[in-house]
């Protein structure tokens, strides 16, 4: 995950999406957040992290149950939620954030 720094430190907003295979409402997750990179291009990144294989990743920003979705803006965390979000929630946090 040396990309996840380069990521977060970025100045495009990063939405981090923490995840697991096993996770039904992850899987929901998923297209949401496709639909999500389609509206908004690369003005903002998206990021999926497995916290099954990142786990020392998760245990940092306190990842306790999944979906958790981390909004960061120039290596800092802005946004935080938990569970399952719409594309118009996710695409509104997002372009508060763009600079």
């Amino acid at each position: 995950m040396s990309d996840f720094n380069q990521l977060i430190n970025d100045d495009k907003p990063t939405l981090v999406d923490f995840f697991a295979t096993w996770c039904g409402p992850c899987r929901m997750q998923a297209p949401i957040l496709e639909e999500v990179k389609q509206r908004i291009g690369d003005k903002a990144n998206i990021l999926k992290v497995d916290i099954d294989q990142n786990n020392p990743l998760a245990l940092q920003y306190n990842v306790r149950s999944v979906p958790t979705l981390i909004l960061f803006k120039g290596g800092e965390a802005v946004w935080r939620t938990v569970g399952l979000q719409q594309a118009d929630l996710l695409e509104a946090k997002l372009r508060e954030h763009m600079s």
